[in-house]
């Protein structure tokens, strides 16, 4: 099976002060020290009831600094801090259903709803009597479709477009009529999981350092960028000057961030004197010098799609051939040869065989990758005295030819050599723990001992992420289960395969031993890190996957790594929700929000979608089906989840689904994003999009026309976020067309997070802590604490195995608001000022006096 991953290659870019806002939970505002008005105070208390209604609070330093704007700029200020948190909601835009008094008018038959339909749509005449029930002087033309719709039949204060068709209509139109009052709550809401005090960060001038801040953060992170992160670091950017480059960093580890920043440095033609040399110094492969080019023309930074080169201006054309020409001419051609007709492309705009004296070596490797044949001309003789001084070079009188790293690798390993594989491999440790799977499979007892030494030797020289994925992978491997193996290639558009696991078991022995002194690496690499006295991890963290794949990640409101599984709290359902716009370029668009259910066994059992709005009565509701979302209103779905319900008609997992049913990409609409809130009760209470209720929101971008973002567990009441795009061929896609699909896709992802492949965030900071703290406070789910302390010649290994198990130590004086290293699902705890802090939902956590760590900076501060 396959399957491709979410995907984007466009966006609307936030104001630095959302970007800020999002990141930092900080609001920042003009320096004014008016004294508090009548008319001010009841402005702030009326923005604090605005912000409470949108899940967010704020603090006591935001709330005075407020309270000193004068009445102007308060409401200027309010204005566009709700204006940034409705956007990131989705509450910016409205929210009408098919049927607007959804759950409660959903029809119970959708089949008898259908017939009518399409008895309407075939028999019904102009000045006629009604077909369906026979009244006169009901029926009328609706616009622009001109269906025939008896008014008496269908409910024009409930059905928000065509009855027959369900396109939208026009909002004049004498059929639509004002809708009924909605059912208010019977009860308070409850604060979202996502909930957040707001921080004052001060003024402008600390906004800008706040910026500078955010900004080294994103280019110090060794691994690929999010789309959502790559956004706001060509944001941060442009807020910096090209004339003097202090601010920025020597050394960029992350390929994408390096090519976006550097194409951002080659912008200003009137800087290349500051910022060609700053370009040189920052490149040291050719495939940065190809990444480059593919950015400067608009093209994404994982170069799955390749555009038409821009034209290069002469004196950074003379500088990428001179950093090619510097480079190993052995490594330029490897390189070269795992994007050809990109670099074919390339050298029509390089031009290097006009300098070939000039770089002879960068001639040279263009002269492989085009397989020149040599003549006795100039450039044959140039290219022949060249080669002859590169010891992976020959001429064979015909032609340039390079020996790679590479073919001497998969030589090696297609003759079982593995002391020769291993002497290569050692050179690029990342490419050893690739293929360690692999070279273990291959070695016998002896090669084995040799494999596992060259393992702990090149260990200290990997990315973190490489030895995460790893130490997931190998400690798997003892076993056969799961029988299915999954793979998330790179790219902005990358496809996850499921395929099944074909490989014969590692020995107990040879996979215990590997994941030691993986494990032992990452937890010397913590240890070099800032030490603590105390810190704290919530063992809720458990079911947060550390990131990986981050590139095709989803921009979403709350970041959370794919994989992922939370809780559903008892008591509260789930209303997913889709929203989208149609554009000029996709014409009428059809988006189908849906839900596959199955059984314990990964058996269909039901839907819930267009052809059957209702699943076990109530268990599963939809709103209806728009097939049109023309501008400015857009069209939404929603789908109502009772998990109890779901459960007693049998369900045990449920897949959600978007679906572009007239096979329209994702990319190609003006705008489109769903997510799910998670209410206090099921019915008709309140509006049916509640802002306060929404935890999570995510955009749908690519070329994907198939989006795959969560399964639920029924029976355990959890969440597991995919986030992955369905592959899907031909067009009117929905989802009874693709539930066997849907069972492999959703079993076999569970398998792999459930198997342990993927390393947790819960034991990443379980590592941390057990590597970097004497003391480690270990919070429950239940709300319990246990207390460890390091115990005189206990090794950190050691120390972190006993985190989290019951020989804990009597510590009651440790105090969780005194540590500085804590590692939360929820920032519900005061900490010290400068505290180091992961949290998933950074809650009531200041960001002025904590730093606030992102996900990804866990695993890459190992760096």
């Amino acid at each position: 099976m396959t399957t491709t991953t979410t995907s984007t290659t466009t966006s609307n870019r936030r104001s630095i002060a959302a970007a800020l806002l999002a990141r930092r939970g900080t609001v920042y505002l003009p320096s004014q020290t008016s004294r508090p008005t009548v008319e001010t105070l009841a402005g702030v208390s009326l923005l604090d009831a605005d912000l409470l209604d949108r899940g967010y609070l704020m603090s006591a330093e935001l709330r005075r600094a407020f309270t000193e704007l004068d009445a102007t700029t308060l409401t200027a200020q309010g204005r566009a801090l709700l204006g940034d948190i409705d956007r990131a909601l989705g509450a910016d835009r409205a929210h009408t259903p098919l049927f607007r008094n959804f759950p409660d008018s959903t029809p119970d038959d959708t089949f008898a709803f259908y017939v009518d339909r399409v008895l309407a749509v075939l028999l019904q005449a102009p000045e006629q009597p009604c077909v369906l029930c026979g009244t006169d002087s009901t029926v009328h033309a609706v616009s622009p479709c001109a269906h025939l719709v008896c008014r008496a039949c269908f409910d024009g204060s409930d059905i928000s477009a065509c009855p027959i068709c369900h396109r939208r209509i026009d909002t004049d139109d004498p059929f639509l009529r004002p809708q009924r009052p909605r059912r208010a709550s019977s009860g308070s809401r409850a604060l979202p999981h996502r909930l957040r005090v707001l921080a004052h960060g001060g003024d402008y001038t600390a906004r800008t350092a706040d910026g500078v801040r955010e900004l080294t953060t994103l280019l110090s992170r060794p691994t690929a960028l999010s789309p959502q992160d790559s956004d706001d670091l060509s944001l941060l950017l442009d807020t910096r000057g090209r004339s003097d480059l202090s601010w920025l960093p020597e050394t960029i580890p992350g390929r994408e961030a390096k090519a976006r920043t550097l194409s951002w440095l080659l912008d200003d033609r009137s800087a290349y004197d500051v910022t060609l040399p700053a370009v040189a110094t920052r490149i040291n492969t050719a495939t940065d010098v190809l990444r480059l080019l593919v950015v400067r023309s608009g093209g994404d930074t994982g170069m799955i799609t390749i555009p038409r080169f821009t034209v290069v201006p002469r004196p950074v054309r003379r500088a990428l051939l001179a950093i090619l020409d510097n480079l190993d001419p052995q490594l330029v051609a490897e390189d070269m040869r795992r994007h050809t007709t990109a670099w074919k492309h390339a050298a029509e705009r390089l031009h290097p065989f006009e300098h070939a004296n000039r770089y002879p070596n960068a001639a040279l490797a263009f002269a492989a990758l085009r397989e020149f044949r040599l003549t006795g001309d100039f450039l044959s003789t140039r290219l022949n005295t060249t080669a002859s001084g590169v010891p992976a070079a020959t001429t064979n009188g015909a032609k340039v030819l390079v020996t790679t790293w590479a073919a001497e690798v998969e030589g090696a390993l297609t003759r079982s050599d593995i002391r020769h594989a291993l002497t290569l491999l050692t050179q690029r440790p990342g490419e050893l723990l690739r293929r360690l799977d692999h070279l273990l499979r291959t070695a016998n007892d002896e090669d084995t001992d040799m494999v596992l030494s060259a393992l702990g030797r090149v260990a200290p020289r990997v990315a973190p992420a490489v030895l995460l994925s790893a130490l997931g992978e190998i400690r798997t491997r003892a076993r056969k289960a799961p029988e299915q193996r999954v793979f998330f290639p790179k790219g902005g558009n990358a496809r996850v395969h499921i395929v099944a696991d074909e490989r014969s078991p590692l020995t107990a022995s040879a996979v215990e031993r590997a994941e030691a002194v993986l494990t032992a690496e990452i937890l010397r690499r913590a240890g070099e890190l800032e030490h603590v006295d105390l810190a704290v991890v919530d063992a809720a963290l458990d079911g947060v996957i550390a990131p990986f794949a981050e590139r095709t990640a989803s921009r979403s409101l709350v970041t959370l790594p794919r994989g992922s599984e939370l809780p559903v709290p008892v008591g509260q359902t789930i209303r997913l929700f889709l929203h989208w716009m149609e554009s000029d370029t996709s014409g009428r668009t059809d988006l189908d929000l849906s839900t596959a259910m199955y059984n314990a066994d990964w058996q269909h059992i039901g839907t819930c979608d267009y052809t059957s709005l209702r699943y076990a009565h109530d268990a599963a509701v939809h709103s209806g089906d728009l097939t049109s979302a023309p501008a400015p209103e857009g069209a939404s779905e929603f789908v109502d989840l009772d998990l109890d319900q779901l459960a007693a008609a049998g369900v045990r997992y449920l897949v959600a689904t978007v679906y572009s049913f007239n096979n329209v990409a994702f990319d190609d609409l003006e705008e489109a994003f769903a997510g799910l809130m998670v209410r206090d009760e099921p019915g008709t209470t309140g509006g049916v999009f509640d802002a306060r209720q929404v935890e999570q929101r995510f955009d749908l971008t690519g070329q994907a026309k198939a989006s795959v973002p969560m399964v639920v567990d029924v029976a355990a009441r959890t969440m597991r976020w995919l986030d992955v795009a369905q592959g899907v061929t031909g067009t009117n896609h929905a989802v009874h067309r693709y539930v066997d699909d849907l069972a492999t896709l959703g079993q076999g992802l569970t398998g792999l997070f459930t198997s342990g492949a993927r390393v947790g965030l819960g034991e990443l900071a379980t590592w941390h802590a057990a590597a970097r703290a004497n003391a480690v406070i270990v919070r429950h789910t239940d709300g319990s604490r246990s207390a460890y302390r390091r115990r005189t010649d206990e090794t950190t290994v050691a120390f972190a195995g006993r985190l989290g198990t019951p020989a804990t130590d009597d510590l009651p004086d440790l105090d969780i608001t005194q540590a500085p290293l804590a590692f939360l699902l929820r920032g519900d705890t005061p900490l010290p000022k400068n505290g180091e802090v992961f949290a998933l939902y950074p809650a009531g956590l200041d960001t002025a006096n904590v730093r606030l760590l992102a996900a990804s900076d866990v695993a890459t501060s190992l760096g």
